[in-house]
């Protein structure tokens, strides 16, 4: 095996601010501790995390990185004591705390999944942020079945998109909300059934035509604020409702009679902040339900643009401005 060396290039936040903030720096290469592997990185995806971190609004949790980046793709070039170096030459992808945006990155072996046969790098990094969020989300707090409608806010997004296609392969209708004509017709080439395009109609109306009155089981929401009371008022009796992000405001005003008498229930998560023992069970329940998906081919993220490392800025100014449709990632 080649020798490793001892500093990597990684990108910085310098301060919080603008994505002008983010520089490259030498770091000395991280050394994989019990349970841990030493990936070095293919990818790694850029998420919303990613720049609210940067911004100096969501600081990492203690014992992580402080570099940014919740996902990689990469081969095992060391590992800790108690894991089996065998897989050392292996390709996998990694649910991460932080440090993505490096050459090097640590991961706990126990949320790493191995990348199939004929599956391109990029595309690897960009499925565990956004996978392991919607699962958890719609199916395990949202309860979403078969046959059942939901509501997703931000349908081009990663997260939108992914959810379209996730809930497609487990027998959901899939609503969505995008901000013109343009991203419906995307949304709905990915596999949504109905895309409301928010800037000219109300989606909850729309909700309401295309459910026939009823309103969805399941809004997957991604706004906040204003949008919780208008969210209510799309679902139906015992409908819920999952918060996964507050880019609309983090208070809303709602109306707690209306919950009481048509039974909703609310609730809504973050994935980085969970202990590593949930993480690793999220990572089996994935592994068993969704990553035969993966290996047959079924399942892939949507891929929009990918950019080298030297110029996460770039993807940062690039993702706040919008124009992206599903994925964007880092080649390191």
């Amino acid at each position: 095996m080649a020798q490793l060396p001892d500093h990597m290039t990684a990108i910085e936040i310098s301060t919080p601010g603008g994505p002008e903030v983010l520089v490259a720096s030498r770091r000395p290469l991280p050394v994989p501790d019990v349970g841990e592997v030493l990936l070095k990185v293919a990818y790694a995806g850029v998420n919303r995390p990613d720049v609210i971190q940067r911004k100096g609004l969501y600081p990492a949790p203690p014992g992580a990185s402080d570099l940014p980046g919740l996902e990689v793709s990469g081969i095992v070039v060391a590992v800790g004591d108690d894991v089996d170096p065998t897989i050392i030459g292996a390709r996998y992808c990694a649910l991460v705390s932080g440090g993505g945006y490096a050459e090097y990155c640590l991961a706990r072996l126990d949320v790493c999944l191995p990348v199939p046969a004929g599956m391109e790098m990029a595309a690897a990094a960009a499925l565990p942020e956004t996978l392991f969020t919607v699962w958890h989300n719609v199916f395990e707090r949202g309860y979403a079945t078969p046959g059942e409608t939901i509501l997703i806010h931000g349908g081009t997004s990663g997260i939108g998109t992914m959810a379209i296609k996730l809930g497609k392969l487990f027998g959901l209708t899939v609503i969505v909300t995008c901000g013109s004509d343009d991203k419906c017709a995307v949304a709905e080439k990915i596999g949504a059934d109905h895309a409301i395009n928010y800037n000219d109609s109300d989606f909850v109306e729309r909700v309401k035509a295309l459910t026939n009155g009823e309103g969805v089981h399941l809004v997957l929401d991604m706004v906040a604020g204003s949008y919780v009371s208008r969210n209510l008022q799309c679902l139906r009796e015992d409908g819920r409702h999952v918060t996964i992000a507050v880019q609309g405001g983090m208070t809303a005003e709602i109306n707690m009679a209306y919950v009481m008498s048509r039974r909703l229930t609310l609730t809504g998560s973050t994935l980085r902040p969970r202990t590593a023992t949930f993480k690793a069970m999220l990572t089996q329940e994935i592994s068993a339900n969704v990553w035969p998906l993966v290996c047959d081919g079924a399942l892939r993220p949507e891929m929009d643009k990918v950019f080298p490392l030297a110029e996460a800025a770039a993807a940062h100014a690039y993702m706040e401005s919008g124009a992206h449709v599903g994925k964007i990632t880092l080649a390191v």
